[in-house]
């Protein structure tokens, strides 16, 4: 059964069974209500007759012609007197059709109402100046006759009429719930890999279907970047290792074609060399790329201080060129060690750090290179600050692409498979690296890592 018909269903049932209870409930309380308003005037009728019979004096005349004004006429109204010294339950049972203890309770309590079918009994004991008298009054109670049928045919109407309105406001209801969701299931089926630009509407919707939508379009922008990261990388890849191997093979059929001298024979191995190494050190790169794709729960993760990685940094460029110009501003430090300690692999983030400060050193042809390091209420702040020679702003978008280099890196070497691996890394330790440049004014990196929580 679809949600939508389910939807109805349960909208109808929910909205007939309150019309129900309350016409239930109406119902129910106007019929008590009608037998208890009678019996107030059934009540009345009895005083009334009680004082008009029994008095002789003017008040009497008063009293008749007041009944006769303002009280109407009750449908087979009938009124008996009887005194109580001469009652006899009885015989008084059998005369007027009704039971024996109507009589008895009433001369015990001074009160009493009794019914059988329509017709209700009110029954007051009164005292008198010549004895005690016994008062009957009786009528059918004519308000709850029509009225009770009224009653039904309204409510019945009611229903019948409510029933129908919930149906079609059911269906409505259920129709403008669903649309939504059929809008966003057409869309979602029209979302192929050839079409992942495509997205879902968040305009007009359900706070939960908005939600939902932002959601989905979420990974869909993840997949596109995926889909496009990877396109570009096979791209790349392939352009990447057609050019060492191409070279490697024309080398070799050169060598081949014909008799050469040694020294020729050596150049050759010489160029076939350096293309191997250029493509094992490119193979190299784009495994490494690779792994850093890998669940993280495959790699460990510790405690670490980010000063002390940023020194172990410092102290390798040193072995590699003692000469280099990194520079280390600590002057933000904070007071508590704690504030400086994130969940890391530390052979990652060396690795991450190292290539930015590589960069750095290489395009700025080892000009000052800048660290700083600053603390945030969540996150330590990294920043790398080189004087190079920057990258264009048009080209910024493209820097995490495997193997894209700017367009002013000729003079360079390079694989473009720092700044990528490095952001995977980051990624990895839920940070986030953020590149900002402009040619002539070198490139500033700026990285963000949680801290660590104890």
């Amino acid at each position: 059964m679809s949600t939508r018909r389910k939807l109805v269903i349960l909208l109808f049932a929910s909205l007939f069974a309150i019309i129900l209870l309350f016409s239930g409930f109406i119902y129910y309380n106007l019929i008590q209500y009608s037998y208890a308003d009678f019996h107030a005037r059934l009540h009345t009728r009895a005083l009334t007759t009680a004082r008009i019979e029994l008095e002789t004096d003017n008040e009497a005349d008063y009293l008749k012609q007041f009944k006769a004004e303002y009280l109407e006429k009750l449908t087979n109204e009938r009124h008996f007197i009887i005194r109580t010294d001469t009652l006899n339950p009885a015989a008084l049972s059998d005369k007027l059709d009704i039971p024996q203890h109507f009589f008895e309770e009433t001369l015990r309590d001074g009160d009493h109402f009794y019914k059988k079918g329509n017709t209700f009994y009110n029954a007051i004991r009164t005292d008198h100046a010549d004895g005690q008298y016994l008062v009957i009054v009786s009528a059918e109670n004519y308000y709850h006759t029509h009225h009770e049928v009224y009653l039904r045919q309204l409510l019945a109407g009611t229903i019948i009429f409510a029933v129908l309105l919930i149906f079609f406001l059911s269906y409505w209801i259920s129709s403008r719930i669903s649309k939504p969701l059929q809008e966003i299931s057409t869309r979602v089926n029209e979302i192929g890999t050839d079409k992942l630009h495509l997205r879902i509407p968040e305009e007009d919707l359900p706070r939960e279907l908005e939600i939902l939508s932002k959601s989905f379009n979420v990974m869909l922008d993840r997949l596109e970047t995926s889909f496009e990261a990877q396109k570009n990388f096979v791209s790349n890849a392939s352009h990447e290792f057609r050019t060492p191997l191409t070279a490697i093979i024309a080398e070799a059929d050169l060598a081949l074609s014909r008799g050469r001298d040694p020294e020729f024979y050596r150049e050759t191995l010489r160029v076939i060399l350096r293309e191997a190494e250029k493509l094992n050190n490119k193979t190299q790169a784009l495994l490494f790329l690779a792994q850093t794709g890998f669940r993280k729960s495959k790699l460990l993760f510790e405690p670490l201080r980010i000063d002390e990685i940023l020194l172990e940094c410092k102290e390798t460029f040193n072995k590699i060129d003692p000469s280099n110009n990194v520079v280390i501003d600590f002057t933000n430090l904070p007071e508590q060690h704690q504030q400086l300690q994130v969940q890391g692999n530390k052979q990652l983030l060396m690795l991450a750090i190292t290539n930015i400060i590589g960069n750095g050193l290489k395009y700025s042809k080892n000009e000052v290179v800048e660290i700083s390091l600053e603390w945030e209420e969540n996150d330590i702040v990294i920043r790398i600050k080189d004087r190079g020679i920057g990258i264009p702003e048009s080209e910024l978008p493209f820097i995490y692409d495997p193997f894209f280099r700017a367009s002013n890196t000729g003079e360079f070497e390079g694989y473009g498979i720092g700044l990528p691996l490095a952001r995977n890394i980051i990624r990895l330790h839920k940070g986030e690296l953020l590149v900002s440049s402009a040619a002539g004014q070198g490139v500033t990196a700026e990285i963000k890592i949680p801290l660590r929580r104890n």
